[in-house]
């Protein structure tokens, strides 16, 4: 069974007028364990795309599968169910300001079903070890690079054990090699965990990375 099948996804923003379609009859799959870049000009509809198959979004028209849950007609509940099982990193990074970089990735962890504190903890401070943030464990995101920001984020969303991975420009704020070892990272989480991985990206140096790449 695939990750995920979108079969015919139109989208639009707007109303009379000033509609505006970004997303024109989209269809594509993804197996368990592919990694998949998706790439195209800013403004092609890219991002909306990734909001829409990781349920942050209302599919309008088309049909959009996630882990063998219909999206189209998904209600609230139905959504957040779908979220619990996908890591998203997204540009913005999203961590709580108030907590360190070690409480942000728990976060992740505390998804995890039948785990105890001192578990989630420790998962946590793997995933931080794993992307290179050992000696940063302490700190609060305003004592942090935006590289470092960025690497927490993708901890974070790895220590949820996801089924899916939703990565917008994960390497954009990171150095050329850290970049390839983040990279190199989700591959590894892909192919043991059967994690599908769908990553946008304008970053030339990881596309020999992907299983394949779609061109919006």
């Amino acid at each position: 069974m695939s990750a995920v099948v979108v079969d015919q996804l139109c989208h639009a923003f707007g109303r009379g007028e000033m509609r505006r379609e970004v997303l024109q009859h989209i269809s594509f799959s993804i197996k368990p364990g592919e990694v998949v870049l998706l790439t195209g000009p800013s403004g092609c509809g890219k991002t909306t795309l990734l909001t829409l198959i990781g349920a942050l979004r209302t599919v309008q028209q088309g049909q959009v599968s996630v882990l063998g849950q219909p999206l189209h007609g998904a209600g609230r509940r139905r959504r957040q169910q779908v979220r619990r099982r996908i890591g998203m990193i997204f540009q913005g990074h999203n961590l709580l300001r108030c907590l360190t970089a070690e409480q942000n990735v728990q976060m992740g962890a505390d998804l995890l079903p039948d785990l105890s504190y001192r578990a989630r903890r420790d998962e946590a401070r793997q995933w931080l070890r794993a992307v290179g943030l050992e000696d940063h464990m302490g700190k609060v995101p305003q004592d942090l690079s935006g590289g470092q920001k960025q690497r927490v984020a993708i901890a974070r969303a790895l220590a949820a054990n996801p089924r899916l991975l939703l990565a917008d420009e994960p390497t954009a704020a990171l150095d050329s090699r850290t970049g390839r070892e983040v990279v190199e990272l989700l591959r590894r989480l892909a192919r043991e965990q059967s994690c599908a991985v769908l990553m946008v990206t304008h970053d030339p140096r990881i596309v020999d990375v992907a299983d394949r790449v779609l061109q919006m």
